[in-house]
């Protein structure tokens, strides 16, 4: 093995010894051979004209050297980002409320559908009989009401001669050409009078009675029949089949779900940091994840936040009049807010201070200031910030490298919108 790799190596290893880590004790060895100033001999300088020069030479080669900009408040439109979906503006699922089978051609998904128009209709079996007899019960209970009502008139043109025979033979017994015994008849004809009379009054009453139960029979007969049709509940697109003919329904059955897709709704969830910036009518976009940008304008916004995620849901109402946008279609909603001033940077002049608060180094006066900072939003030129004074020397290459009160020499370059 030849020794001279190793001999290399090792001269190599101290000069750099020397040169780094021990470069004092390397000068002074090396001024030992420096030669003696020959020449016209001058006379000393003073102590003033001496640090007249390192005054001057020696902040500048001490000072780290960076680039900043210098950037001006502007005043910008704020937005609160949210992440959502779409969702139909109604969705009804249509069920049975009586029991039968369907005897209704089907109609399949997809299929647009009016308002009040036929879905499922079931067989009415015996209803309609049941219909014919309660208006059956309903004539006759109304038959009896002339009767009750007769016989309550008969009752009291009774009672009428009766109050006059008692009258008359109570005048002629106290006259002394009456009986006694004729006035006590005459007294107890009156009393059955009023007898009939209150059984007349409760003839009436059940009969009104009679009618009103028949009436209710026949009501019930009547909403019975209309369930057999299940119906629209308003305009829009079947999400499913209705049912099939022959199947047998029970009450809560699904016949066929229909849903709205004009307007449509876009829904967010907002923190609750940020809830109060997000106000009924503002106006929002979205970017669906098909690529198509949609506006509208803020319908709700709930009062009650979500006990999981303590954030509040957002509706935003967008027109779909050529029903394109499709319900459950994942979107990135923008929702308009009051504009503020706002510093536009490079996301790279950010850093973290040492209590890893989030912000800016400025120059200001010559030295480095760290200015705690707040991130609107991002863009593709760069990020808005606020939190900053309205004209600041921001650093953007070479803030990693400096801290509050480091003097530092600074290069500004123009700020590229």
């Amino acid at each position: 093995m030849r020794p001279f790799p190793l001999i290399i190596a090792a001269l190599v290893c101290v000069a750099l010894y020397f040169v780094i880590l021990d470069r004092e004790r390397l000068v002074g060895f090396a001024t030992r051979f420096a030669p003696e100033p020959t020449g016209t001999v001058t006379e000393p300088l003073t102590e003033e004209a001496a640090a007249a020069p390192l005054a001057e030479s020696a902040p500048d080669d001490a000072r780290v050297h960076v680039v900043a900009r210098r950037s001006e408040a502007q005043v910008t439109e704020n937005a609160v980002q949210l992440r959502g979906r779409t969702e139909a503006l109604r969705e009804v699922t249509a069920s049975a409320e009586t029991s039968g089978r369907i005897i209704s051609d089907p109609i399949r998904a997809g299929a647009f559908v009016e308002a009040g128009q036929l879905l499922c209709e079931i067989d009415p079996g015996t209803r309609l009989t049941a219909l014919e007899e309660a208006e059956a019960a309903l004539d006759s209970a109304r038959a009896r009401l002339p009767e009750a009502e007769a016989q309550l008139a008969g009752a009291r043109a009774q009672l009428t001669a009766a109050e006059i025979d008692a009258n008359a033979a109570s005048r002629l017994s106290e006259s002394g050409f009456g009986s006694e015994t004729r006035a006590a008849s005459a007294e107890a004809a009156r009393e059955g009078a009023l007898a009939q009379i209150q059984s007349g009054e409760a003839a009436l009453s059940q009969a009104r009675s009679g009618i009103r139960s028949a009436e209710a029979a026949v009501t019930r007969a009547e909403e019975e029949i209309a369930r057999l049709t299940i119906t629209a509940p308003f305009a829009g697109y079947l999400e499913t089949d209705t049912a099939e003919i022959g199947t047998l329904m029970q009450p809560g059955a699904p016949c066929a779900t229909v849903i709205q897709l004009d307007p449509i709704k876009l829904v967010g969830f907002v923190p609750e940091a940020q809830v109060d910036r997000v106000m009924l009518g503002a106006e929002a976009g979205a970017r669906l994840s098909s690529g198509r940008q949609v506006r509208g304008e803020v319908s709700f916004v709930s009062r009650s936040a979500d006990e999981a995620t303590r954030t509040f849901r957002v509706e935003i109402t967008v027109p779909n009049p050529d029903v394109t946008i499709r319900d459950g279609q994942t979107a990135d909603i923008l929702v308009r807010s009051e504009g503020m001033p706002a510093h536009l940077l490079p996301a790279s002049a950010m850093t973290l201070n040492d209590d890893g608060t989030l912000g800016v180094r400025i120059v200001d006066e010559g030295v480095v200031r760290f200015v705690p900072v707040r991130m609107i939003r991002d863009t593709t030129t760069g990020v808005w910030l606020t939190g900053l004074p309205e004209v600041a020397d921001v650093i953007t290459v070479g803030q990693e490298f400096v801290t509050d009160g480091v003097p530092v020499r600074v290069t500004y370059q123009e700020l590229t919108q």
